[in-house]
This record gives C-alpha cells, sequence and structure tokens, in this order.
C-alpha cells in the first residue's frame, strides 16, 4: 500500500520530513518490491519504525518504508532458545510473544515503543555492568540489499559482517528479520532509594560491576540521586509487584501528569524548577519490589523530551557527571529533566559505544518545548574530552571525521556500506554527515 502528501515526524518533534511516497510493506517480499522499485527510479529509500529516535537516522525525504505491518513470530527454537521475528515488531509486543514460550530478552532498556529492527540500529541498550545492549542479543539477521536481493547474515552465512550489521544505522539494508538469542523468562527484584549524590559517585564503578542492574538519576540543583538496583531471579521467584493504585500514582500521575504541568510551567518560570527537582526527589524513588523482568526494566514515559546520551570508559563517569554538574551551575541554568546515569559491558560491534571497553552512560534530556542545544553542545564538549562516544539514535553534533577518531572499525563498516550501498540508496542527510559522502 502506498500514500503521499502526508508529513512525518519523530516522537520528540525535532526531525519532519515529507515523503515523496509512503510504503507500507505487509512482507518481505513486499519490501523487496519497494526497493527495486526505488532504484529504478533513482530515488533513496528508507524504513522507519516508531520515530523513537532523536536524531534524523530515520528521516526518508524519497520512499518511507513503514514496518508497522511487517510485526510477529517468524519462528522459535524452543531448544536454542532463539526467536526470529519480522523487523516492525515493536518491543512491547515481546512479552506477550515470547511469555508462552516462557522466554525473554536478556536485558532491556526503560522504553519499550520501539520497533526491533529501530532499536538494534540505532544501539539500543539498557543498563547492567555484565550485560551488553540490544544488538550483542542478536544472532542474526535478514537484510534487503540496494538491488532488492536477501541476504542472510548470522553464524552459518556472511558471518564476518555481523559485527556491521548487528549495529547497522540503517545504512547497509532495510532490515526484514531479526533472530534474537533469549533465555529463560526471569524476573527482577527492584530496589529503587534516594541517596546522596556524592556517596553514589564515589561508588558507582563498585555497584555496576557488583549489582546485575544498576543506574541512578540526578535532579540538578539537588543533592541526591535516585538509584534503582535490579536483581535477577528464577522465573518461578515469588512475586512482589507494585500495587495497581501505587504504580498509578508514581509512574503517571507523578512522573507524567504533574511532571508534565511542571515543564510546561518550567518554561515560562524558570525559578520554579529547583524547589520543584528538590520536591521530586523527596517524593519519588523510595519502594521495592519484585516482578517480572519486562514490568520492571521498562518505564512509561509520556512527556515529550529531546535527549542526548554519551558512552564514556566507566572510570571516567563520576567526573564527568561532576563537571556536568559544575557547568550547570557556573550558566545558571534550570534543567528540569533528571540526569541518567547507566553502564553496559564491552562488545565487538564495530560501531557499538561500548566496542572495546566497559562503559558508562550519561544521558542529558530537555523539556521538548525548551532549546537544547546550548546545553547539549556545552555537555558534548566534557564528553568528548573524556573520549565518549554518542548514543546513534540521540541528539549529538559530531560528524565523520570526529567520529571515525572515536571508533577503531569505522573505516571497516564504511567499507562495508561502499560494499551493500555504493550508491547510498540508503543514505540521507544525518547518515552523509556520520559516516562521509
Amino acid at each position: 500500500m502506498t500514500a503521499t502528501g502526508a508529513v512525518w515526524r519523530n516522537w520528540a518533534r525535532n526531525e519532519r520530513v515529507r515523503p515523496m511516497r509512503v510504503e507500507r510493506p505487509g512482507t518481505v517480499e513486499a519490501v523487496q518490491r519497494a526497493v527495486q522499485a526505488a532504484a529504478r527510479q533513482g530515488v533513496a529509500i528508507k524504513a522507519v519504525g516508531a520515530g523513537h529516535s532523536f536524531t534524523g537516522i530515520a528521516v526518508a525525504p524519497g520512499v518511507q518504508l513503514d514496518l508497522t505491518d511487517l510485526s510477529g513470530i517468524v519462528s522459535v527454537d524452543a531448544a536454542t532458545r532463539r526467536v526470529t521475528l519480522l523487523a516492525g515488531t515493536r518491543l512491547n509486543q515481546l512479552p506477550a510473544l515470547l511469555g508462552p514460550h516462557g522466554l525473554a530478552l536478556e536485558n532491556m532498556g526503560d522504553i519499550d515503543r520501539q520497533t526491533i529492527a529501530g532499536a538494534t540500529s540505532t544501539g539500543t541498550h539498557g543498563t547492567g555492568g555484565s550485560f551488553g545492549g540490544l544488538a550483542t542479543q542478536i544472532i542474526g539477521v535478514t537484510l534487503i540489499t540496494a538491488d532488492g536481493e536477501r541476504m542472510r547474515v548470522d553464524d552459518h552465512e556472511n558471518t564476518e559482517l555481523l559485527p556491521a550489521v548487528r549495529l547497522g544505522l540503517g545504512a547497509l539494508g532495510i532490515l526484514v528479520e531479526v533472530t534474537l538469542q533469549c533465555v529463560r523468562a526471569f524476573v527482577l527484584h527492584a530496589v529503587e532509594r534516594p541517596e546522596p549524590l556524592a556517596s553514589v559517585l564515589e561508588t558507582y564503578g563498585e555497584r555496576s560491576r557488583a549489582a546485575d542492574h544498576f543506574e541512578f538519576y540526578w535532579f540538578p540543583h539537588t543533592e541526591v540521586a535516585l538509584t534503582k538496583t535490579n536483581t535477577r531471579l528464577p522465573g518461578d521467584a515469588e512475586r512482589h509487584p507494585l500495587g495497581a493504585l501505587g504504580r498509578w500514582v508514581d509512574d503517571e500521575l507523578m512522573a507524567n501528569g504533574v511532571y508534565r504541568a511542571v515543564c510546561g510551567l518550567g518554561v515560562a518560570a524558570p525559578a520554579i524548577v529547583p524547589p520543584f527537582n528538590r520536591l521530586a526527589q523527596r517524593l519519588t524513588g523510595n519502594r521495592e519490589f519484585t516482578d517480572a523482568s519486562p514490568r520492571v526494566f521498562v518505564t512509561n514515559r509520556t512527556v515529550r523530551f529531546r535527549e542526548m546520551e554519551y558512552a564514556l570508559p566507566r572510570e571516567a563517569v563520576p567526573e564527568a557527571l561532576r563537571e556536568v554538574r559544575a557547568l550547570i551551575e557556573r550558566q545558571r541554568w534550570r534543567i528540569s529533566f533528571p540526569i541518567e546515569v547507566r553502564s553496559a559491558a564491552a562488545d565487538d560491534n564495530w560501531l557499538s559505544t561500548a566496542y572495546g571497553r566497559e562503559s558508562g552512560y550519561i544521558a542529558v534530556h530537555r523539556y521538548y518545548r525548551e532549546n537544547p542545544e546550548p546545553y547539549f553542545r556545552a555537555v558534548e564538549q566534557i564528553m568528548m574530552a573524556h573520549d565518549g562516544r554518542p548514543h546513534w539514535g540521540k541528539m549529538h553534533f559530531r560528524d565523520a571525521e570526529s567520529l571515525r577518531q572515536a571508533y577503531p572499525r569505522f573505516d571497516d563498516f564504511v567499507a562495508v556500506r561502499d560494499r551493500l550501498d555504493p550508491e547510498r540508496r540508503f543514505g540521507n542527510a544525518y547518515l552523509a554527515r556520520v559516516l562521509g559522502g
């Protein structure tokens, strides 16, 4: 099915485009036909998922492929716990799809609105010092190349391309199937506590190593961090989930309803931000519960924001955050959104932010009605001084020459792109900036 004329916007409302044509394929064969037609016309073609990236990575001024209808399970191998999904499957569909098979993702981020293809292509990750991002859980993909042919990349075919296509930025082809190495369904025991920021920074490295999943949030203009520690338990462990009312009050009324109102007021009256942040850190982040892993990993977020996130060598995180704090105080900015700090294990995916090193992450945010650029540019300078690498799906200001210095396998990735898409059929302005023309 095709359509024309509609303006596409990403979730954060900072990217928009009016595609020449929109295709909504429901089969792999329909994707092939769309790519072949675009090639005959000499126009670019891009797949789009949920639009949850904060960059222009999915902007498609030519042909936009909406993969919403390319969704669901292709196959399940119960013995190996390998599951193949169609590329447009949303992460929030996975509990219902994997649950009947007693399976789950090994790790997840705290947002589950993305498609599986979009999430892996941008380097989506959760937290856990011994666990990698989503791309590390992928053991095979099927993609449609620039000439419209199917290519399988897994541990039997084209294996040498796996480190590139797992996290391919949408630059190597259209992902149509993704095979995940799942694990047996498990339970998480969650402990969320407010703690002094100074002591959390002192112990961040140790806690990131010792805990299964550790992260914290810090509201600027306060002295307290809200820590979250999740411990993995067997799938049949006793559960003590949050009550429906308590969860609604914490996660919907406070975190979304009241917070949205305060962010809106803060645009007009920035002076209210520091006292509200101090109030928020006193009213939230103090609870303990046990539930199925997706219900603990994921948080419902409806307040729109813009985000920049950088991966650093893990030992650099505390000092970098101290420098960000000093920057905010020096500039007298009023920052309503908390800063999020996470961790991930080293991996071997060429464009992974955790390639070759144990990593920590610092994410900064601004309400979507505020201009994030001065804050983000200043924070980026701090991150770059600590050998930081930007998340591909979140705002940053780097270009190919700068990024080449950050990724040892950058030129190897570009060489694969030259081989699979020499005419840049899957290119756009963002990819030209970060990978070169």
